[in-house]
């Protein structure tokens, strides 16, 4: 079998793996198994880049980035829908659809209202061309990379009465699993907090890195079908085609016949909806007949054919018994509020967030407050109110502490930043726990058999302080503690151990660097290679990675001058982590760049960077770190740092553009 048949078999299998099982829920080979084949298909296309298919599935794992988005006409307008919050406009409603009618029968089509993003995805000839962001309804943005890497979304479908051109709508969304650990990510590295998933999903799907869309596993309900041909004679017709034909499409749709049994469905699905695996605020009703939709037509802004029901975001109130503040592994203080339990969307709420001291003076909160709690589209329930009447004298006000509650040193609070910290990372306890906690997770050293309990016991008895420690246990120091048996101390010790073989992107991200969460790690490590390279690197240096900002080049910067973390690192090379990031093996292509050195700035129209420092080398030139004297070329792309090119002017080294590069390689 010939390459091109490998990659076209591959593609097909893994394809029809991914479907049956994201949407027949069928898995019908391990993950380990379905890793292997994609692995094997991804060797393939890198070497024979000429077969790839525009439906392959390494698509879905991202990895281009965009330096800008392209601005698109949408084929269909997308409009907006009118909205309502009762059911006597929604039979206004209804009389205005029978009058417009003429009073013929008419149905509707009632779909859930999903608090996500609006996307518009295109194919042409049973394959997807082009995703579109909503924009402001004519023209949108071509996020197509971010799209692809939904993994419910056919990268092709083969179906009956398939036109050559079509066009699926519905709405990207940021599963609440995805959002709860992106926001415990976010947490552990002392970023501040998303405030609900539908901002996540918006600012993920608008992210210049698919890779890091791919990381975050978002998702998409297909609701509407468009094309230039008359394919289907309803919408009902259209759901059930594209359902059969791969795409995701919710099943909570219903077919209604008249405006009682909308009324009945929004009832029902008031409660219901809790329990879906998305936020929703309300329900879209619709005429289900494409031939009654031409008849009553639009207005200038929304369709006459349809309707959005809001659902009022489901508050109680209840009364504030104390507020405790939680102290995270970064040094982040997080005000709580304990709460008089109150059930709140099927669901008791005794604690809510509070956000910071800002939130508080805001509220003006005192103890015995009777607040207002909503769920909405939060996660966590947040106090949005108080009702002032029921307020008694002898309410105290709520006082942001001034020092840490776990270990009394006077908090920080930068300017600009909302939070408030407290600096004693080396002898805050909850500090100094999380950032052990955050060492062995999955992400990070991945060291089993030892949990938060452990680690706390570990602490009280003074075997661990800082992570470092966990490469100096023994059974001996072991072996008395309470619960802890051979098996168990020699199950620890074996995970310690395996540790040592961990990646360096993972170690990086181990350490526990303010800022610097997993993505981050892996930026830092690929294009510095080495622990000594980052700790030597300039702020300057660090900003010109990609995705690394103003607050996280000093962050870097600021871990690596102090001593104690010098003395940590040093302590983690003794132990034999790994520290230098595997680099690609570079297969030689030619020696018309042989003697030259070059250090690349900016970003690339046909090279991402790792790829133009392997297109260097594999063609015998060498890339440095920095602008010296010795330089032979500086190739700028667009937004190079502005000190390498000056510096570069300053010495008079040679400064050439992407395409230059191209022609050097031609000889």
């Amino acid at each position: 079998m010939n390459p091109q048949e490998q990659i076209n078999q591959l593609t097909d299998r893994l394809n029809e793996l991914n479907h049956r099982y994201y949407i027949t829920a069928d898995s019908e080979v391990s993950d380990f198994e379905f890793d292997k084949l994609l692995e094997q298909l991804q060797q393939l296309e890198k070497e024979f880049p000429l077969f790839v298919r525009a439906d392959s599935p390494t698509h879905r794992v991202g990895g281009a980035v965009s330096k800008e988005f392209e601005a698109v006409n949408h084929r269909f307008p997308m409009l907006s829908l009118g909205n309502t919050y009762n059911e006597g406009e929604l039979a206004d409603f209804d009389e205005r659809v029978r009058k417009g009618l003429n009073n013929e029968p008419y149905e509707y089509i009632c779909e859930l209202k999903f608090d996500g993003v609006a996307l518009s995805v295109w194919y042409e000839n049973g394959k997807l061309v082009r995703g579109v962001t909503r924009g402001d309804g004519v023209r949108g943005d071509d996020i197509t990379a971010n799209i692809k890497t939904i993994r419910t979304l056919p990268l092709s479908i083969n179906a009956e009465n398939l036109p050559a051109v079509f066009e699926v709508r519905g709405e990207g969304f940021m599963p609440l699993t995805s959002f709860e650990s992106l926001n415990k990510e976010r947490e552990d590295i002392g970023e501040a907090l998303l405030a609900n998933p539908r901002n996540a999903a918006s600012g993920t799907f608008k992210m210049q890195d698919s890779s890091v869309v791919a990381k975050r596993k978002m998702d998409c309900y297909l609701y509407q079908f468009l094309s230039y041909d008359e394919v289907f004679e309803s919408h009902e017709e259209s759901l059930h085609w594209m359902k059969k034909a791969g795409f995701n499409v919710s099943p909570t749709w219903e077919k209604c016949n008249n405006i009682q049994e909308v009324f009945t469905f929004i009832e029902r699905w008031d409660k219901a909806r809790h329990d879906l695996p998305l936020n929703t605020d309300g329900i879209v009703i619709k005429i289900n007949s494409f031939a009654q939709r031409e008849v009553l037509g639009y207005t200038a802004k929304s369709p006459r054919w349809a309707i959005a029901y809001k659902y009022k975001s489901e508050s109680a109130s209840t009364s504030l018994e104390t507020v405790s503040y939680q102290v995270g592994r970064t040094g982040n203080v997080t005000p709580v509020a304990n709460l008089k339990p109150v059930l709140l969307a099927g669901t008791v709420v005794k604690r809510a967030s509070i956000h910071n001291a800002n939130e508080i003076e805001r509220l003006d909160l005192h103890i015995g407050d009777t607040v207002f709690v909503e769920k909405g589209g939060e996660i966590i329930p947040k106090i949005t109110g108080v009702d002032i009447s029921k307020r008694s004298l002898t309410f105290e006000k709520v006082q942001f502490p001034t020092t840490c509650p776990e270990c009394d040193t006077p908090l920080i609070r930068k300017e600009g930043e909302a939070n408030h910290y407290c600096p004693n990372d080396k002898g805050c306890p909850p500090q100094i726990k999380g950032k052990i906690e955050h060492f062995i997770q999955r992400k990070a050293l991945n060291i089993e058999n030892l949990g938060t309990e452990s680690i706390d016991l570990f602490y009280q008895k003074g075997i661990i302080k800082s992570p470092a420690d966990l490469y100096d246990l023994t059974k001996e120091k072991l072996a008395n503690l309470e619960g802890f048996k051979d098996k168990s101390i020699n199950n620890i010790l074996v995970g310690v151990e395996k540790s040592k073989e961990i990646p360096f992107k993972q170690v990086l991200f181990g350490i526990g660097i303010r800022f610097v969460g997993a993505t981050v790690a892996e930026k830092l490590a690929s294009y510095f290679n080495n622990i000594d390279a980052i700790a030597k690197a300039s702020y300057e240096d660090l900003l010109q990675v990609p995705e690394i900002g103003d607050r996280i080049a000093q962050s870097v910067v600021a871990f690596f001058q102090d001593e104690d973390n010098q003395a940590y690192i040093a302590r983690l090379k003794d132990a034999k982590l790994q520290f230098i990031h595997e680099t690609t093996e570079i297969v030689v292509e030619g020696n018309s760049l042989e003697g030259k050195t070059f250090v690349i700035s900016g970003t690339f129209q046909n090279f991402e960077r790792d790829d133009l420092k392997i297109k260097i080398e594999a063609n015998g030139g060498k890339v440095l770190s920095g602008v010296s004297g010795k330089l032979n070329f500086l190739v700028a792309g667009s937004e190079a740092g502005p000190s390498k090119l000056q510096k570069a002017q300053k010495l008079g080294v040679q400064i050439i553009s992407e395409d230059d590069f191209l022609q050097m390689l031609e000889g």
